[in-house]
């Protein structure tokens, strides 16, 4: 098997300055930029890239996920910086302030979605 020394993830936007601007004031991350893009630096060494595409699709998925200890009160502290929380019907329910509740055992105890300004999706869970 070949062996690493580290690995991060990367993901796309379509202007660098409007992710800098929310990466690193609305959520509060560490974010550094580099001549490609923007490193965010996350908690435990952690870090994930953000790069620039002029032909920029948002990813249909999650790209970020945040562990939180309180879904519900990050929700609270987001919303109130203008993050808008996605909202949803169905096989998986949200509830007003767009937390969906694990009911079935499985999963997260509680998740919340948002997306970026590039249409990306991000969300904050917490485990079980």
């Amino acid at each position: 098997m070949f062996s690493f020394e580290k690995s991060f993830s990367t993901f796309s936007v379509n202007d660098l300055g409007k992710a800098r601007d929310f990466y690193q004031k609305t959520l509060g991350l560490d974010v550094k930029e580099q001549p490609e893009g923007l490193d965010l630096n996350l908690p435990g060494g952690q870090r994930v890239f953000i790069y620039p595409k002029p032909d920029h699709t948002p990813a249909t998925f999650t790209v970020l996920n945040f562990q939180v200890k309180d879904v519900e009160a990050a929700v609270d502290e987001l919303a109130a910086e203008g993050v808008q929380f996605e909202h949803y019907e169905g096989q998986l329910k949200t509830d007003d302030k767009g937390i969906a509740h694990g009911s079935n055992g499985t999963g997260p105890e509680a998740i919340a979605w948002f997306k970026d300004p590039a249409g990306n999706f991000i969300s904050l869970l917490k485990e079980r």
